[in-house]
């Protein structure tokens, strides 16, 4: 299997042993999308009560839509690679140009839940205001992923 777009990216996140290659599974696909609406059904509804933790399923929403992308290739992301294997794979393939502009937010959500998670002194508390912006984008990512998957689009970027 050959990725067209973005494929020296990804290459070389598989080289480094940030992405390894496994079965591709429509199954997988699917439970990541579902687990993915869950989890924004689920940030809206305790947004007002645990704001940080709204934000985290808004984050996983939008990470575990984009992983959904990864397993239909036959691609998951290692302890090594992680998140950002999965932010940077994604983003190559089909943000941008002829691509799908929703997942240029990814990383600003990732970094923003990763401050929100370890924090130190000066990290300000994750507000209402947070979980509504990481909800609209989470969704946009979520989607588009859905969209580039149920269109067959997916095909245009592997060969």
């Amino acid at each position: 299997m050959t990725w067209e777009r973005g494929r020296a990216r990804v290459e070389q996140l598989l080289q480094d042993g940030e992405l390894e290659p496994v079965i591709p599974s429509a199954e997988l696909a699917g439970r990541l999308f579902e687990e993915a609406d869950r989890h924004l059904q689920a940030a809206k509804m305790i947004r007002e009560v645990d704001p940080a933790g709204a934000y985290q399923l808004a984050y996983d929403a939008a990470r575990k839509s984009s992983a959904a992308l990864l397993a239909a290739q036959g691609l998951r992301s290692t302890t090594r690679g992680g998140h950002i294997a999965v932010q940077d794979t994604v983003r190559e393939q089909f943000d941008g140009p002829g691509g799908v502009p929703a997942f240029d937010t990814f990383s600003r959500l990732r970094r923003k839940r990763a401050a929100s998670e370890y924090p130190d002194a000066g990290t300000a508390n994750t507000t209402t205001d947070d979980v509504d912006d990481a909800v609209r984008a989470a969704t946009a990512i979520v989607l588009a992923a859905r969209q580039v998957y149920g269109t067959g689009k997916l095909d245009a970027f592997v060969t």
